[in-house]
Order: C-alpha cells, then sequence, then structure tokens
C-alpha cells in the first residue's frame, strides 16, 4: 500500500493522504484582501489530489506584507473577501484547508517578484519595516525599525487576533510561518539578531518570541485547531541558525502542543550557498523528525511520485508538501496514485477522464453515461 495515499492526524484534523499543497505567495490581493484570482489559483489546488492545502502567506498587520499584492487577516474587509473564496472550495472540495500566519519584517514592503522583487525606493514612506536589529536584508535597503517592547506585544497581539479570525473562517489550521528570512525567523538567526536584551543572544533568548507567539495562538484558539510552524532548518551561511537549533526548537513547540513541523530552509541572507538538488532539505527533516518525534513535512525540489513514496517510506518525513510542481502539474496527485497504484479524489463531474487502463482510479467513480 502506498504511504503517500495513507491518512495522518496532525491534532485533531484527519488528513485523507500524506500530500499537501505548500504556501505559495500570488502578489494578487488588494488592500489585503482576496482577489478572483485566489478563487481560480485555490480552488485549483484544492481538486489536485493532495490531502491539505496551506494558503499563502497571510500578513497580520499591513506593516507584515512581503508586497502590497500580498494576502492579510487583519482586518473585517480581509475577513470577508477571504470568506468568500473558501466557501465556494468547501462547496467542491474535501481537502483541509490550512492558513499560513505570517509577518515579512525586514523583507517587507518590496515590488512583486515580475517587478523586479526588490525593497520600493519609498519603502519608508509606503510602510515601515520591523525587525529584530535594525540591520537590513541587503546593505543598499533601508534599514528596518528595531522592534521595542510596544511593538513586539502589538505584533504578537496582530498574531493572536489573525488567528482568531481564521478560526471563525473555519479553517482546519494554522502554519505559523517562521521561515525564509521573515520576521519570526529573524529572531531566530543570529545573522539578523543581534539584540542585546531577553530576546538576542543565546539560543534560549533567539527562540524567546517565536515560543511566544506560538504559545499566544495555541491558547487563543480552540484545542481542536491543528496548530504547526513552517521553520527554515538552516541558513546556509556560517555562523546562522542551524540544524541542532532547529531541532530544539521544534522539541520545546511539541511541549507546548505544536502538532506539526514543516521544514524548509535559508532566506534570511543573500550570501546564503544552497546546495540544491532534488530533496535536498530532506535531510533537515529525517534530523528534525528524529529529535522531536513531530509530524514533519519535507518540502523541496520533490517533483516524483516515487521520490514521495520513498521519502516516507525511509521514515525521513510524514508528509510531502510540493509547491512548484503543483503550479506546473495541477493534478500532480492523479497521478501521483496512477504511478504508485493508489485511487484519489475527484468530483464527480471529472471521474469520466480516467483513462481506460485506469479506470479505478478515483474513489467511488462510476463512469456510466447515457
Amino acid at each position: 500500500m502506498s504511504q503517500l495515499f495513507s491518512p495522518i492526524e496532525l491534532g485533531k484534523t484527519q488528513l485523507s493522504n500524506r500530500i499537501v499543497v505548500a504556501p505559495m505567495c500570488q502578489y494578487s490581493a488588494v488592500d489585503g484582501n482576496a482577489t478572483d484570482w485566489h478563487l481560480m489559483h485555490l480552488g485549483s489546488m484544492a481538486m489536485s489530489g493532495a490531502g491539505l492545502v496551506i494558503l499563502e502567506a497571510t500578513a497580520v498587520e499591513p506593516e507584515g506584507r512581503i508586497t502590497p499584492g500580498c494576502l492579510g487577516l487583519w482586518n473585517d474587509d480581509n475577513e470577508l473577501a477571504l470568506a468568500r473564496v473558501l466557501s465556494a472550495i468547501r462547496k467542491v472540495s474535501s481537502a483541509k484547508l490550512f492558513i499560513q500566519l505570517a509577518h515579512a519584517g525586514r523583507k517587507a514592503a518590496s515590488a512583486r517578484p515580475w517587478e523586479g522583487a526588490q525593497q520600493l525606493p519609498e519603502a519608508a514612506t509606503t510602510w515601515p519595516t520591523y525587525a529584530p536589529s535594525a540591520i537590513p536584508h541587503n546593505e543598499h535597503e533601508t534599514p528596518p525599525h528595531a522592534l521595542d517592547t510596544a511593538g513586539l506585544a502589538r505584533i504578537k497581539q496582530a498574531f493572536v487576533d489573525a488567528a482568531k479570525r481564521a478560526e471563525r473562517l473555519g479553517l482546519d489550521g494554522i502554519e505559523l510561518h517562521a521561515a525564509h528570512g521573515y520576521l519570526l525567523h529573524e529572531f531566530l538567526s543570529p545573522v539578523a539578531n543581534h539584540r542585546k536584551d531577553a530576546y538576542g543572544g543565546s539560543l534560549e533568548n533567539r527562540m524567546r518570541f517565536v515560543i511566544e507567539v506560538f504559545q499566544a495562538i495555541r491558547d487563543a484558539v480552540k484545542p481542536e485547531m491543528t496548530v504547526g510552524i513552517r521553520i527554515s532548518a538552516c541558513d546556509w551561511v556560517d555562523g546562522g541558525w542551524t540544524v541542532e537549533e532547529s531541532a530544539e526548537l521544534a522539541k520545546q513547540l511539541k511541549n507546548l502542543g505544536c502538532d506539526f513541523i514543516d521544514v524548509s530552509s535559508g532566506g534570511v541572507s543573500s550570501a546564503q550557498k544552497i546546495k540544491l538538488g532534488p530533496g535536498y532539505q530532506v535531510p533537515m527533516a529525517r534530523a528534525i523528525k528524529a529529535a522531536a518525534g513531530m509530524p514533519t513535512m519535507a518540502v523541496g525540489l520533490i517533483t516524483e511520485p516515487e521520490q514521495a513514496e520513498n521519502i516516507l517510506q525511509a521514515g525521513d518525513a510524514d508528509m510531502i508538501a510540493l509547491a512548484r510542481g503543483m503550479l506546473y502539474d495541477p493534478r500532480w496527485g492523479w497521478h501521483a496514485a496512477a504511478a504508485l497504484g493508489a485511487t484519489a479524489s475527484a468530483p464527480p463531474q471529472y471521474w469520466r477522464c480516467q483513462p481506460r487502463e485506469l479506470k479505478h482510479l478515483f474513489d467511488n467513480a462510476t463512469t456510466g453515461q447515457r
């Protein structure tokens, strides 16, 4: 039996299989509001055959957006716009839906990728950027504001408020974004965190704000709400955040009720030297899973069904998250089931598309016609 198509429970959320659509920024929101693009994009991803779809990085305050087009969940308009999208998806798909709550930190106020992806020239007046320390991501950029006590409290409350909105929207879970060089990752990494107070210096201090935000979210939502985290397991920079430190963070979060960990890497420094290759982040997921014993997602250049299956069979991870691969092949889950001799879920309107040699590909499919 295929491990990829076996069920798994994350907290109180039961997934029908272990394929996850990873969060993918679309840069297509208006003032944080989801648009028709999100309806079409997420609707497509929800019919991919994946058991779980995680919505893109969603800013908890306006200043937390990477770009002016980033999704947000800081006010009633944001909540209402996203409700429309989620309502439509639920009518046609049984996939579980999580949201990734995020704050871009010093990497905020940037142009969309197809517009250059650089910090906006007017960033200082468009909206201020915030970080653990007043150190820009790149030397030519405007230095961020180092967060004071009031700023830390404001942002932690923003995460809590967004989590409560996510719960009201009926989302199945929350993924806290502490990866890719954004605010929470910046607190973890010595590259971006040069603080001298209780939030900087030692590993315990650098983990403090991430743990506080996680605990605040966990306490704010009902016990049935699944809450996990995405991390960059290492910075790929000498003197940066390490896999060993990630494992320690995972162990502490597990004790606080963290339901899963999504293991990525890099993003905090333009000096990073990433050694790319198929499944290049899988060894990090394996190490963190072994240390913490928490349900673990592997992500990064995992493109083939057999590759995904082998990772799970080896015990290196418990779930496989795909991003670019899903954009390239929005029916990746169907094709993976066909390759692995498993079955996939599809809406009845599509049952007649299965090839004759794969007539049992879809669960409970009947293809009779007049």
